[in-house]
């Protein structure tokens, strides 16, 4: 039997005991609770390290260009631990079968911070290997729960997973001489793999949650529009990882941009206003058709591609990622799907971070370096506001008392 929530003395609601007491210290019992929260905490710290040396306040790793540091681990560090945590917390969700937990998921979570760490003081072969150990291992957990439970719909995630690893495998090699590429190439890549996951997860979740928030409307996008989305996406990130610039990828990037940009109209984002849980899913998603038309433009040298990169990496993966490790460890913590000022907050400065960062450069691109501290400092207040709202959650049992 489990008792209902009560109030804590700063009035706070207090997590129900269960009759029987859960297994295990609650950080690890879902891969959402130790990935959220390290990815969270990294990206407070390695935004303004990174801006910080830019300006010369501190010294870089050495261990690498420090361009390809931070390429890398905003993809690999950031980015991939919420993909991890989402995917293994998703899997079970999916099949009702056991993803990693207690010790092994610990296991996972060290590894990841392991790598972290050694990044910027271990020699390169040490931090390289710690790196490409844990993509394969959630790849093939993720292919094996899916596969037990018949349910090959997902399965395609589980493969971008391993394209994913073998990306950042590619990376490592490049770096250290064992691949003849350009190891900027290979993080292309990497970025690719994570916006076809966003692209994939985004058009299940985003239509589900707001027809799910909007009782009666029906949010459909035509299924040939689907298909041709994703299809001409994939198309034109290969074109741009794997050929030189030309007007065809320009081409096909543009397409893309048109046809995201259809596919959220179809969604009515503007039906979302009053629920910031859903305009900012719809707000981030729409950085995607504006990513995919600054590199068309940066195909024809109109721009420079960091600008197209920093779109779909700032404004639409960071950008989905708040706004899906709020909603996600909300509802895994048995909490209300409403959240608070501070998360809204949380949202706006992330939005507003990526406007510094991509587009006032473009308009006033005298003041770059402004823009840059005020991007990080945007980004660093929005993650510190997230860890200080989601932290004790999860360190904390869920509040109905249910595992998890």
């Amino acid at each position: 039997m489990l008792h209902l929530s009560s109030k804590r003395p700063d009035g706070g609601l207090q997590a129900p005991s269960a009759q029987f007491p859960l297994p295990g210290w609650p950080l690890f019992r879902l891969g959402f609770r130790p990935f959220y929260l390290g990815a969270a905490a990294f990206a407070l710290f390695a935004v303004p390290y990174w801006i910080a040396g830019l300006l010369g306040w501190v010294a870089l790793p050495s261990t690498m260009p420090p361009l390809l540091w931070h390429a890398h681990e905003m993809l690999y560090g950031f980015a991939v631990a919420v993909i991890v945590g989402f995917l293994l917390t998703a899997g079970k969700a999916w099949t009702g079968l056991a993803t990693p937990r207690g010790a092994t998921l610990a296991v996972m979570a060290g590894l990841w911070l392991a790598a972290r760490l050694s990044a910027v003081g271990a020699p390169y072969a040490v931090y390289a290997l710690l790196d490409v150990a844990l993509l394969p291992w959630v790849a093939l957990v993720l292919i094996r729960v899916l596969l037990k439970a018949g349910n090959r719909r997902n399965l395609p995630l589980g493969a971008i997973l391993l394209l994913l690893a073998t990306a950042n495998l590619s990376f490592h090699a490049a770096v250290l001489g064992w691949l003849n590429i350009d190891p900027l190439r290979a993080l292309h890549a990497g970025l690719a793999f994570v916006v076809m996951i966003e692209c994939v997860i985004a058009g299940r979740v985003i239509p589900a949650f707001t027809m799910s928030a909007l009782p009666g409307r029906q949010l459909k996008v035509p299924v040939w529009m689907e298909r041709g989305t994703l299809a001409v996406t994939a198309i034109s990130l290969a074109a741009w990882v794997l050929l030189p610039a030309n007007p065809a990828t320009a081409t096909a990037f543009a397409l893309a941009a048109l046809l995201h940009a259809a596919r959220l109209w179809h969604w009515q984002p503007w039906r979302t206003r009053a629920r910031p849980i859903l305009w900012v899913l719809h707000a981030a998603y729409a950085w995607l058709p504006v990513g995919f038309g600054l590199l068309a433009w940066a195909q024809v040298d109109g721009v420079t591609a960091s600008a197209g990169i920093h779109a779909l990496a700032v404004g639409a993966t960071a950008g989905l990622i708040v706004g899906m490790v709020t909603r996600t460890a909300r509802g895994h913590s048995g909490r209300p799907l409403n959240v608070s000022r501070l998360e809204v907050a949380a949202y706006l400065l992330v939005a507003g971070a990526a406007i510094a960062r991509v587009l006032l450069p473009l308009v006033a691109p005298a003041h770059t370096a402004d823009w840059l501290v005020v991007a990080a400092a945007a980004w660093a207040t929005a993650f510190a506001l997230y860890l200080w709202v989601f932290t004790p959650w999860l360190l904390s049992s869920r509040l109905d008392g249910k595992d998890g």
